[in-house]
């Protein structure tokens, strides 16, 4: 991976600036995009303590011109995008019954438009080289249902399978496209979920009046659990996967 470039969405976050930080520590040169400018400052001064070079880049998925302009910015500043991670995500959870028309116009605004968009973007530009590889950062409740989650599991599992259909597409131009399922991980949007300190260990043991089973593996993962297994399906290790997603849960989604 050393001096390829990699284009990371959802950067500031939990999940995406653990990509962002393993990316870049297998000499990547790494555009992270966020819409939280403040919050991608801080990531970028924190790895730059660190060593690592990392470039942000404040975008907005959900906006399709924007995300295009910044594409065609990170591949004039920096060399043509060879890896693209869709890490970018929000959850608002709620019963679908009294759930609100802004809440599920912002999760698949972000969580599913911001794919295509930029997929699409950077694909394109794939398409033209003839090579490149793209993951999705999707969820273990794209395939398993979860109660008060309807609009999250709804638009991951839309955003995992245009992904395997995106990459059946671009196969033919040498692109691979694959999608990492993660489960509970130890980031702000898991612990948004949490009301006390019992948080941790009923997320552990499971809730059988939610019908959520625990994790077998006793614990939650850490962020970088996940980015391993996105560096692994970018990597040339993986290079014949794809159309493939892998779960990353502990066994908390039962092989699902």
């Amino acid at each position: 991976m050393e001096h390829t470039v990699a284009i990371v969405t959802g950067a500031a976050g939990g999940i995406g600036a653990a990509v962002v930080r393993a990316l870049a520590k297998r000499g990547a040169v790494v555009a992270a995009m966020d819409r939280d400018q403040q919050r991608l400052a801080d990531l970028t001064d924190k790895l730059a303590t660190e060593g690592l070079t990392v470039h942000g880049v404040p975008v907005d998925v959900s906006d399709a011109d924007a995300v295009e302009a910044a594409v065609e910015e990170v591949e004039q500043r920096l060399g043509p995008v060879e890896y693209l991670v869709n890490a970018a995500g929000v959850l608002r959870l709620g019963p679908v019954l009294g759930y609100s028309h802004e809440d599920w116009r912002t999760t698949f605004a972000v969580n599913v438009n911001g794919v295509f968009h930029t997929s699409r973007a950077v694909v394109d530009r794939m398409a033209r080289r003839r090579h490149g590889a793209v993951v999705t950062v999707a969820s273990n409740a794209a395939y398993v249902p979860r109660s008060a989650m309807a609009a999250y599991a709804a638009s991951k599992a839309a955003a995992a399978m245009f992904t395997k259909s995106l990459g059946l597409e671009a196969a033919p131009y040498g692109i691979r496209c694959n999608v990492v399922a993660p489960g509970s991980t130890d980031t702000p949007m898991l612990t948004s979920m949490w009301q006390d300190e019992s948080g941790p260990a009923a997320t552990v043991h499971g809730d059988l009046d939610s019908f959520r089973v625990g994790i077998p593996l006793g614990r939650i993962a850490q962020p970088s659990a996940i980015a391993d297994a996105v560096v692994f399906l970018l990597s040339a290790e993986a290079s014949h996967i794809t159309l493939s997603h892998l779960t990353v849960d502990g066994g908390a989604a039962l092989g699902a």
